[in-house]
């Protein structure tokens, strides 16, 4: 099964991912803050903010080829920092217009789970990549809800709680 664990930033969901490794199950990362290291080094400041296309195709790419990577793998559960869905979710927030190139691979390449993180005001934290202020987060939240609503998914939030009891939750859920 491919499960999503998705939320606005600073939501707890690399923990979670982090912890859902540590105890044994297979993961791919997210790649935004690769991308967005990389390009810093060449000059763009914020990419996504200077060229949200140019960075949704990268992160795109790279998250299509996560998704084709789980499928060679002979694991029963395959757990994702973000789904494709996620990319349309923050075009939308941006009000960018985007064409079939992202439509056809959020409909096309399905999850099997998605959980939301959602806004937690508590955990929340800014950082060098992470530069939504948490009010911004609940307009996130509110595109990511409604993005993967519209693309068919049912969707399940994460109770604010431990990151253990979080992962719990999820591995409860998916049995």
């Amino acid at each position: 099964m491919k499960i999503v664990i998705t939320g606005g930033p600073g939501t707890g969901k690399t923990s979670i991912i982090n912890k859902l490794e540590d105890i044994g199950h297979t993961v791919f990362h997210e790649s935004s803050r690769e991308i967005i290291q990389k390009y810093k080094k060449l000059g763009h400041n914020q990419l996504f903010l200077s060229d949200p296309i140019k960075f949704s195709e990268i992160l795109l790419e790279n998250r299509i080829r996560q998704f084709e990577d789980a499928d060679k793998l002979n694991f029963k559960n395959v757990f994702f920092d973000r789904g494709i869905p996620d990319i349309l979710a923050y075009l939308s927030y941006k009000n960018v217009s985007f064409g079939k190139n992202f439509d056809d691979p959020s409909n096309n390449l399905r999850y099997d789970y998605v959980f939301i993180a959602e806004p937690w005001e508590k955990i929340f934290k800014n950082d060098e990549e992470r530069y939504e202020s948490f009010e911004e987060l609940k307009i996130i939240n509110k595109h990511i809800k409604t993005t993967y609503s519209g693309n068919g998914y049912d969707y399940f939030i994460l109770p604010e709680d431990s990151i253990e009891q979080r992962v719990n939750f999820i591995i409860k859920t998916i049995k």
